[in-house]
């Protein structure tokens, strides 16, 4: 029995009570229909039914009839066998925007949301749990970073790590590719595109992994005295990192991570695309912009807290950076390689002198003393010549006898953020 026919057979037993009540003159005509929700002239109307036909004239003659708005059958068919065939598992929001995109859709989301739950094809969302309140957004682009890894099965029979970097102001993802694996590398490599992209910012909000943070024992508190490899690189930038304690904490990003594993997936797979290079090939041409486009927020003010990057080269200030003892054949040890230091105008050798190894993302290596770098070399440990530049890493822009330099120590800047 529908809810209709409920509500008309409740709506039969009260008036009939109404009615009696009224002919026994124990009701006027007005108090009746205000009992009953209803104005004095449709009471009237029924009353005239009721004496003519019996119960049978207070039928709703509406029910059972289908409505002159109601979509046509082939319609509502398309749309389900669509979704089966096609969309199987995808959000109605997600499907809702490609059924408009690519198939000549029309309809709202609402009225497609409720031809799918009634066919069966998408469960009713839960009911939400209790009422917190949202931390605001900062203000400003640039002022605050949240930067994290998902481990997901992003294409079948794969667990990859999709590696996340986003503006705290606008839920704007600035970097996201995939990686065998979450690290310090990756780390790296999604804070140097963004710096290349838009410049230096104020501060980046993570969780308290191992290559963020040291912390003692699982679970506690971070140890801020002792410096991981990002850490000192962020520290040298001049940016602040922030420990998050909870999932709660990142409610933000881990809103953003929900959406993404549920419609990056559903993408990869409608492309047929199964391996990461063309995965991370997708997410830079079509996916980021797309998803910016559609969830991207505006700033809650005019301007931005990002400064342009000005220093030398970024790529030997996001790297692992180690101390290493030169030997006696002035080679340095890293990493099982022999890496040459070659002749020196400035020095007859550096027997004994402790050198800085810069270990780059994309595999290269340099060996610094000082601000001088004294050699680059393959990630086989081959030197790379003089003026050589190796992928991913720029070419001086100095004299061609002076090799890049790196200020080892922190960089001191002014924040301007030009508000409107």
């Amino acid at each position: 029995m529908t809810r209709a026919t409920v509500l008309q057979e409740v709506r039969r037993m009260r008036f009939e009570e109404l009615y009696e009540r009224r002919q026994r003159r124990e009701l006027t005509m007005v108090e009746a229909a205000e009992i009953l929700g209803v104005t004095e002239r449709t009471f009237r109307r029924w009353s005239t039914r009721y004496e003519a036909e019996g119960i049978e004239g207070l039928e709703d003659r509406r029910l059972g009839r289908a409505s002159a708005c109601a979509a046509p059958v082939d319609e509502v068919l398309q749309l389900v066998t669509l979704y089966e065939t096609r969309y199987t598992g995808w959000t109605v929001k997600h499907f809702h925007e490609r059924w408009h995109k690519d198939h000549g859709g029309t309809r709202s989301y609402t009225w497609t949301k409720n031809r799918l739950q009634r066919a069966g094809q998408v469960a009713p969302a839960p009911r939400r749990g209790a009422h917190r309140k949202k931390r605001p957004r900062k203000p400003l682009p640039g002022m605050m970073l949240h930067q994290e890894g998902s481990t997901h099965e992003w294409v079948p029979g794969c667990q990859w790590d999709l590696i996340v970097t986003m503006d705290d102001a606008t839920s704007e993802l600035y970097s996201a590719f995939f990686v065998e694996e979450e690290g310090t590398m990756s780390s790296f490599q999604g804070l140097r595109e963004v710096i290349e992209a838009r410049g230096l910012f104020s501060s980046l909000y993570t969780d308290r992994g191992t290559h963020y943070w040291y912390t003692e024992a699982a679970g506690g508190k971070v140890d801020k005295t002792r410096l991981t490899q990002v850490h000192r690189a962020l520290q040298q930038l001049g940016i602040t990192l922030i420990p998050a304690y909870s999932p709660e904490a990142r409610g933000r990003s881990e809103r953003v991570f929900r959406t993404l594993q549920d419609r990056l997936p559903k993408e990869l797979a409608l492309a047929g695309i199964t391996e990461m290079a063309a995965a991370n090939a997708l997410l830079r041409t079509r996916f980021i912009p797309a998803y910016n486009q559609r969830f991207a927020v505006p700033a809650a003010e005019p301007g931005t807290a990002f400064v342009p990057w000005v220093g030398a080269s970024l790529v030997d200030v996001l790297c692992v950076q180690e101390d290493r003892v030169v030997a006696n054949d002035n080679t340095v040890r890293y990493q099982g390689l022999h890496l040459q230091i070659p002749p020196d105008q400035h020095r007859f050798h550096y027997v004994k002198v402790t050198v800085r190894v810069h270990a780059h993302p994309n595999g290269t290596l340099a060996v610094f003393h000082g601000p001088r770098c004294l050699a680059q070399y393959q990630p086989d440990g081959r030197m790379i010549e003089p003026g050589g530049t190796p992928a991913g890493r720029r070419s001086p822009t100095r004299g061609a006898g002076d090799r890049s330099i790196v200020d080892p120590r922190p960089i001191v800047r002014e924040r301007i953020s030009a508000r409107g």
